[in-house]
């Protein structure tokens, strides 16, 4: 397994590239970032053996099953790793989702956008989508606000397997 990561994409500013187990420890620090447990979820990872585990089992096989994933969002200047911006296919979605998580000390400095208008474009061009969902909880303004941004709108409410409350789902038809 190689320890360079192949990078996807380049922004003005930024770097999208694949995860890989050796970036355990940035996603231990992504997954307990107090916004992603409020926003997203807690996924119970305390460990970097456990974030490593979470990736080998969670995030890396969506590249070979789907052809996409998760993308760490690196600051092409330096390589530091600013957060993440993802496309995901839910079982019970009809089309993948885009997110986003970054860690707070980044935001509103428009990385998210520039990343996520990156991987929309790639989405959009390369992976030939025709429509694109985001799935966001119903308090998170911020995130809300992006996604309209994006060009994303309210499209309904729904729940999700193994979860008890609705959140809000959101589309774009390319």
């Amino acid at each position: 397994m190689s320890r360079s990561p192949r990078v996807l994409l380049e922004t003005a500013r930024l770097t999208l590239r694949y995860i890989t187990p050796y970036d355990a420890p940035f996603m231990l620090e992504v997954l307990n970032e107090p916004s992603f447990k409020r926003n997203i979820g807690d996924r119970q990872v305390r460990t970097v053996e456990q974030a490593r585990d979470y990736l080998l089992e969670r995030i890396i096989p969506s590249y070979e099953k789907n052809g996409y994933g998760l993308y760490v969002v690196e600051l092409k200047e330096t390589g530091t790793p600013v957060g993440i911006c993802t496309l995901f296919k839910r079982e019970n979605l009809a089309h993948p989702d885009i997110g986003f998580a970054f860690f707070e000390r980044f935001w509103r400095q428009g990385y998210a956008f520039e990343s996520a208008t990156a991987v929309m474009n790639y989405a959009r061009d390369i992976l030939s989508f025709t429509d694109i969902y985001a799935i966001v909880s119903p308090g998170n303004t911020t995130s809300i606000k992006l996604l309209e941004k994006l060009g994303l709108r309210f499209d309904c409410m729904v729940k999700m397997p193994a979860d008890n409350h609705e959140i809000q789902l959101f589309s774009l038809k390319f």
